[in-house]
């Protein structure tokens, strides 16, 4: 009889559903910290929310607010965009035509930017084709829809091969913005490091009526990789 009742006692407590004593145990240590704070478990919840958006933020997706105009027409003062952190991660790198945000310190400025990727590390980009355009590896680059209309491609000619692991980059609103072009006599050429891009930039957010996902433009798609073979098309 007392076996019988033994296993009885078992089979109560392994029965499907049952969290058992170590779930029993996080729940009663949940319960008590809910008990603990002023509102309880509305208070609880409210810090477990913020915890999860300050992770995500920190190694998923970052906000950024667009400062100035020099990625219009696309991307207007005020905009918010939504930087993907986690796109270059696990091998993979920028690509031509990506929007891109990073760390320009030490190279553009103490602070942060966005950019639109015209080479990737073993390119050669020119400006300007006979025909006005950028050319990357030999192929002039058809920009017209996104370049902000009225201007050229560049104001300032610039014959440039890009070493490996940096990145060249453009606004799009190329005369107001300050990029690549304006830093080829500084400290690493106004080449960005591929190691400070914080990530890439997919969606506008904000305002509403903005909301948008940022694609990569068919373009650059059609640039023939670098000679050595060390870009990333």
């Amino acid at each position: 009889m007392d076996t019988e009742a033994q296993q009885t006692e078992r089979d109560r407590s392994s029965r499907p559903g049952d969290p058992g004593p170590e779930g029993r145990s996080r729940f009663a240590l949940l319960s008590r910290v809910a008990d603990w704070l002023p509102g309880g478990r509305i208070t609880l919840a409210v810090f477990a929310g913020l915890g999860f958006l300050l992770l995500l933020n920190a190694f998923v997706m970052q906000p950024f607010d667009i400062p100035s105009g020099s990625m219009e027409r696309g991307l207007r003062i005020g905009d918010r965009v939504l930087v993907n952190k986690v796109a270059y991660r696990f091998g993979a790198q920028p690509r031509r035509g990506d929007v891109i945000v990073f760390d320009g310190t030490g190279y553009f400025g103490d602070a942060d930017y966005i950019k639109r990727v015209v080479g990737v590390g073993g390119d050669h980009v020119v400006c300007c084709h006979r025909n006005g355009r950028i050319e990357v590896n030999g192929r002039p680059v058809d920009e017209t829809a996104f370049l902000y209309p009225g201007d050229s491609a560049s104001s300032v000619p610039f014959d440039v091969v890009v070493p490996p692991g940096r990145l060249f980059v453009l606004g799009d609103h190329r005369d107001d913005s300050s990029d690549s072009r304006d830093h080829l006599g500084s400290p690493g050429g106004g080449m960005i490091p591929v190691d400070d891009v914080i990530g890439r930039a997919d969606w506008i957010v904000w305002p509403y009526r903005h909301w948008t996902r940022l694609t990569r433009p068919s373009a650059y798609a059609r640039v023939p990789a670098a000679p050595a073979g060390g870009a990333h098309g």
